[in-house]
């Protein structure tokens, strides 16, 4: 057992601990298991709680550009209120479920480039340390992958993934952020849209589909051209791929329809419920990604084309640097703090 991090802010000689999370991934609204395991320091220590933070790293956008943060989006308190003996073994197993809106990491077990983590607080005696961080792993709901099929049926390809700081007006939204896939179209819509966003807000009864096509606009511009939502249950049976075309057509149509509108200077954000600017806050900014030869994104093909538009898109390898440089970079600022 190799045990991460020395609880460096309780000093010399302190409990050592490391989460290890088990490896299956997790669903969002599934549960979390693992163990908590400690190992007493030079004296005995009171172990006043063991808490669990759910952390993301989230982009959020600004007048000045665009920054980079992480979000605590839950918090558990699995243990505590005990002594830990001189260099005693403890291992503390637990279970916690995740909110249902828990960004996804992976698809068809490629990674996504969404940055996900559990961090372990350990509070002795009044101070507390935050010992060790370990990447979370979270894969689609059948509902999800349900839908995301049918996009790589009809010749969508997965192009990135993102979580944006904010909320989406109109919708039940639960965290302070939200996921955004952005799909390049299928070629019998890329003369209508450069591409399609994606958001799910899942939640226990079924998930919120939020489309939007080819946003863009500055802090004082119109930056979102059209916007559909649709809810589906977490049990529904339907023809996906024909559902998701009549959902991208509406949308297409809603995007024709708002492009006229400002081509008379009287346009506003469209929605087919009736809120305008619907993610919320304000300077929501992309650029204008025209999909196209030498995008570096694969044009997916059949029911798993989105995987393939995951491998063409990005390197696993690549992706799995980035979390790593995110952890040790999480790890170095809270030595220096």
């Amino acid at each position: 057992m190799v045990f991460k991090r020395l609880l460096g802010s309780l000093g010399v000689g302190a409990p050592t601990v490391d989460t290890v999370l088990d490896p299956a991934p997790v669903l969002p609204g599934g549960a979390l298991t693992g163990q908590v395991h400690l190992k007493g320091g030079q004296a005995d220590f009171d172990i006043e709680h063991i808490t669990l933070e759910l952390v993301a790293r989230v982009e959020a956008e600004h007048e000045d550009g665009e920054s980079e943060g992480v979000v605590v989006f839950d918090r558990f308190t699995v243990g505590g209120g005990f002594r830990l003996g001189t260099e005693e073994p403890r291992s503390l197993p637990f279970q916690v479920t995740l909110p249902w809106e828990t960004p996804i990491t992976e698809l068809y077990g490629q990674p996504l480039g969404i940055v996900l983590g559990v961090r372990t607080e350990v509070a002795v005696a009044g101070a507390k340390d935050k010992g060790d961080l370990d990447q979370l792993t979270v894969t689609a709901l059948p509902v999800q992958e349900a839908v995301l099929e049918a996009f790589g049926q009809l010749g969508f390809g997965f192009k990135s993934a993102d979580l944006e700081y904010g909320h989406i007006a109109g919708t039940g939204q639960q965290l302070p952020f939200y996921q955004e896939i952005e799909l390049v179209p299928a070629p019998q819509y890329a003369h209508q849209v450069n591409e399609i966003e994606l958001t799910f807000l899942a939640g226990p009864g079924g998930l919120e589909v939020v489309l939007e096509a080819d946003k863009r606009g500055g802090l004082f511009t119109s930056g979102h051209d059209a916007v559909s939502r649709f809810s589906v249950g977490h049990q529904d049976v339907r023809d996906w791929a024909a559902e998701v075309e009549g959902w991208v057509r509406q949308l297409v149509e809603h995007h024709a329809a708002y492009g006229a509108q400002s081509a008379y200077g009287h346009g506003t954000p469209y929605t087919d419920h009736g809120h305008h600017d619907p993610h919320g806050h304000g300077g929501h900014h992309r650029d204008d990604h025209r999909a196209g030869p030498g995008v570096g994104t694969a044009v997916a093909a059949g029911a798993a084309g989105l995987a393939v538009g995951v491998v063409g898109g990005m390197v696993a390898a690549e992706v799995v640097d980035e979390v790593g440089d995110f952890f040790e970079g999480e790890e170095e600022e809270e030595d220096e703090g």
